[in-house]
């Protein structure tokens, strides 16, 4: 578990906790956003603003409390910082965040699912699943979040989401780092006991906004 920022990439940054460390956003923004939630998942919410803001804090400072909007995707934008990209994740306790300076970012943390869906390990790991169904199903369930984290961070970079099909991302379960249509992705194994995986891109070069330089 990293509670400290890490630097996983040149200028990409990322954290992964726990929600009762991280606690909960007080940014009166979030807590706006969040009234418009339902329990469970503002909780999520708001620890994931909680740790986005405290990664802000060590990437760009000056970003840490401008308000924070989701596109038209549902992605997060940080405003006035139109340059940095950031990502977030959820499961179960954990919360994950990315960020990157000029860069579009993706980040995904999955625990595990037990058993193993056979047509999950089909549909995501094409033409591996077969070796990977001889492994333990412990051993298929891991894989298969692994290849899922970094399916999802690669989308979650694209800006597409689940709508960009993230089955379709190939990742070779036997590889830490990829790359896909222009994405490099890294799979976390030391970070986090679950898995965890982060995906980014060079973005075009945009105008400078208030608030960057």
């Amino acid at each position: 578990m990293t509670d400290a920022p890490v630097q996983v990439a040149s200028g990409v940054w990322l954290a992964c906790t726990t929600r009762a460390a991280i606690g909960r956003s007080r940014h009166p923004a979030d807590l706006a956003a969040a009234e418009r939630l339902d329990s469970r998942r503002a909780a999520e919410f708001l620890a994931g603003r909680a740790l986005l803001r405290a990664l802000l804090d060590t990437v760009l400072p000056a970003a840490r409390d401008a308000a924070v909007h989701a596109d038209r995707r549902g992605r997060p934008v940080v405003a006035a910082f139109s340059r940095l990209g950031v990502s977030l994740s959820h499961d179960g306790d954990l919360v994950a965040a990315a960020a990157a300076d000029g860069q579009a970012v993706g980040v995904d943390v999955q625990y595990p699912r037990f058993p193993p869906e056979p047509r999950m390990l089909r549909r995501c790991l094409h033409e591996h699943a077969p070796a990977v169904s001889r492994l333990s199903l412990p051993e298929q369930a891991h894989t298969l979040a692994r290849v899922w984290a970094v399916q999802e961070a690669c989308v979650k970079a694209q800006g597409s989401g689940l709508a960009g099909l993230p089955w379709r991302v190939p990742v070779p379960p036997d590889r830490d780092t990829g790359q896909w249509r222009g994405y490099s992705w890294l799979s976390l194994r030391d970070l986090t006991d679950a898995p965890l995986a982060c995906a980014f891109a060079r973005a075009p070069a945009a105008p400078p906004t208030e608030g960057t330089s």
